[in-house]
């Protein structure tokens, strides 16, 4: 049997965005929801992926056939034959290696400053000078080598490849080029000789966060300092449904189901987080109207939170718990958007053949994820999940209260 490629597909193609691992935790709990509420589309055998960021690893996993139920194992549970691949701790090893680089420049810096200080006999030029220690400053706190590694050896198992080239259907992961400050497609012709995982890699550099990825002689940084969705990349390549989610909007507390303080009360850390989802959110608007424009025969359908979701914008990603709780958030969101824009989005999806689930959307009983997850057996598994489960309820009725 002959393998399908992108041109033989239904022109559906998918672009997921950025935001760190809350984005990558709701982009897999929405790609459920998708999942279940359009059970004739195959969301392993789509036309093109776009993934940006966090974006890139969710639509990499997709296009080497990983389910979105599959990713829920992989990504929320940390369970199946892949569980350990990406499992937190690769997120957050600290960059001893960039540490030591930089450390070891130090003195060299201040004594180059010390001694042009001492040559102009200008005590002030010392400040200036001192300037050059900048250099000395490590450009990220984790390692991203391990992530690389990870998504090597999940991409290296049987039916999957970690070569652009082999893919049945195109993929594209947006990365910033460091030194030019252009926009870099990964997978386009001309930039598909570069593994898949270290596309990923550098999809995902957060400056800051995580250390530039050198491929050849160029540094590459996360793709959202550019572009959000970037879903010009599969329109370009044919398609001509795009299914978007982008995990990140701004708070409004206008909007919230429960009063809010003053978000400037709450500290640097959440005026930062809605200072930056405030700047790619308007950016994200803006190429939606651009795309209505120039791909005039095209549809994106874009999937977001509420911007009055304080439990997702207030959340604290790194505990087991609350990727869990979150996940199932994000489905049941995604389930409430789709069936409340059911009557335009039957019409959408039917024109490329793909029924839309309202019986799966309207029911009321339907979850995600297990209420609790048993991590050991015995009672000490069932004390354990009851546990888990009093814990998850606790931190979402504090989210709730502000």
């Amino acid at each position: 049997m002959t393998q399908q490629t992108s041109s033989d597909r239904p022109p559906i193609a998918l672009a997921l965005a950025g935001g760190g691992p809350l984005g990558a935790v709701y982009e897999v709990g929405a790609l459920a929801a998708l999942h279940d509420a359009l059970p004739t589309l195959d969301f392993t055998r789509l036309h093109s992926y776009v993934g940006v960021s966090a974006g890139a690893f969710v639509t990499a996993g997709l296009a080497n056939g990983i389910t979105p139920r599959e990713m829920v194992q992989l990504f929320i549970e940390n369970e199946g034959e892949d569980g350990d691949a990406l499992s937190p701790g690769v997120f957050m090893r600290p960059a001893l290696r960039e540490y030591a680089s930089r450390v070891a420049n130090l003195p060299g810096a201040v004594m180059a400053a010390l001694w042009a200080s001492a040559k102009s006999l200008r005590p002030s030029r010392a400040l200036s000078e001192l300037q050059r220690l900048a250099a000395a400053i490590p450009t990220g706190l984790f390692d991203n080598r391990a992530i690389e590694r990870a998504m090597r050896e999940l991409l290296s198992k049987p039916g999957r490849s970690n070569d652009f080239r082999e893919l049945p259907a195109r993929l594209f992961l947006i990365a910033t080029d460091l030194d030019s400050g252009e926009t870099v497609e990964f997978g386009a012709k001309g930039m598909d000789h570069v593994p898949i995982s270290q596309a990923v890699q550098a999809s995902a550099a957060l400056p800051g966060m995580y250390t530039p990825v050198k491929i050849g002689a160029r540094h590459y940084v996360d793709g959202a300092l550019n572009k959000t969705l970037h879903a010009s990349s599969a329109l370009d390549a044919g398609a001509k449904l795009v299914i978007c989610v982008n995990p990140l909007v701004p708070f409004n507390s206008t909007v919230a189901r429960h009063a809010q303080s003053h978000l400037v009360e709450k500290g640097l850390p959440t005026v930062l987080s809605q200072t930056f989802r405030a700047l790619i959110h308007s950016r994200l608007e803006k190429s939606l109207s651009s795309y209505a424009n120039t791909y005039r025969d095209a549809r994106l359908i874009v999937l977001e939170p509420s911007k009055g979701d304080a439990d997702l914008f207030f959340s604290n990603l790194f505990s087991y718990s609350n990727r869990r709780r979150l996940a199932e958030h994000a489905y049941q969101h995604t389930r409430e958007q789709l069936l409340a824009r059911a009557d335009v989005l039957a019409k959408e999806f039917a024109h490329y053949g793909v029924k839309l689930n309202l019986h799966a959307l309207r029911d009321p009983h339907r979850r995600l994820l297990p209420t609790a997850r048993h991590v050991s057996r015995g009672n000490t598994g069932v004390v354990m999940s009851q546990l888990t489960h009093a814990l998850d309820d606790l931190e979402l009725a504090l989210v709730e209260r502000g």
